[in-house]
């Protein structure tokens, strides 16, 4: 595993989207985990049903998306016939959600403060870059779809699956495509643990390649998404989609700067 840090790759403007999805994704964490203990006199399970309620209406779930079954949760932490999961009752058949803009209000949800902040690491050096290629407006689209076809795909593979899909994951994999198709030869400082964490400059094709390798490896094992687990599907399928949308823009791309160092503060002999 390798950790980024930064690009070397400066942008023109200011990237407004960027830090707006930035400043969104964290305030909705913020306000995620407070929800379980916002209803008065909630405790134990009850706190629980109503917080996974919550999750199950606003997170995409790969059944819901393929085949339109909703078996949703009540909040009301009875424990009765017919529960799914324990003590929350399964709800009535009018539950009013649209699976499809499902898809759109998980890529804010996160599991964790690792989750969330992983997330935003990668989007913060990687998208002003693709931000700044594309412009406000057509990078909001592509993030979107990105984000779409990595729900989407994992909800292909994955289609009997009632776990709720949440993060912004899968649309910043379309992000790194991009940048991939776009950037190849753009050094990435990272760090690498090896005894300790040891800092390299690397091609962003090498770094990106290996993040990419890593995440199709493990998805040909499978995988679900909750709090607990990676959506490794999404990746692979949000990564590909940036990928086929930045190809097109590949020329015209202006070079990287000169790379100076492998190490830090060491001069470079080679480049990749």
């Amino acid at each position: 595993m390798v950790i980024p840090v930064h690009d070397v790759n400066p942008v023109r403007g200011t990237p407004y989207v960027t830090y707006a999805l930035i400043a969104a994704n964290v305030l909705v964490f913020l306000y995620t985990p407070g929800l379980a203990g916002s209803v008065a006199g909630d405790s134990g399970l009850s706190q629980l049903c109503h917080l996974q309620a919550f999750l199950d209406h606003y997170a995409a779930v790969p059944q819901e998306l393929i085949h339109h079954q909703m078996p949703r949760l009540v909040p009301t932490g009875e424990v009765g016939a017919g529960t799914h999961g324990p003590g929350c009752l399964v709800s009535p058949p009018d539950y009013d959600k649209s699976p499809p803009l499902s898809v759109l209000t998980a890529m804010f949800l996160h599991g964790s403060w690792l989750h969330l902040l992983g997330n935003m690491l990668f989007l913060l050096i990687f998208g002003n870059n693709i931000e700044d290629r594309l412009g406000h407006v057509r990078f909001v689209l592509f993030y979107v779809a990105c984000g779409y076809a990595a729900g989407y795909g994992f909800a292909l593979l994955n289609d009997t699956s009632t776990d709720p899909l949440l993060g912004a994951s899968g649309a910043i994999a379309g992000v790194l495509g991009a940048y991939l198709v776009l950037y190849p030869r753009v050094r990435v400082w990272v760090l690498v643990p090896f005894l300790v964490f040891l800092p390299l400059r690397l091609p962003a094709w090498l770094v990106l390649g290996f993040w990419f390798a890593l995440q199709a490896v493990y998805s040909s094992g499978g995988g679900v998404s909750t709090a607990g687990t990676v959506a490794y599907e999404a990746h692979v399928a949000g990564f590909l989609a940036g990928m086929v949308l930045a190809w097109p823009l590949r020329r015209g791309t202006p070079p990287p700067p000169e790379p100076r160092s492998l190490l830090w503060g060491r001069q470079a002999r080679h480049g990749w």
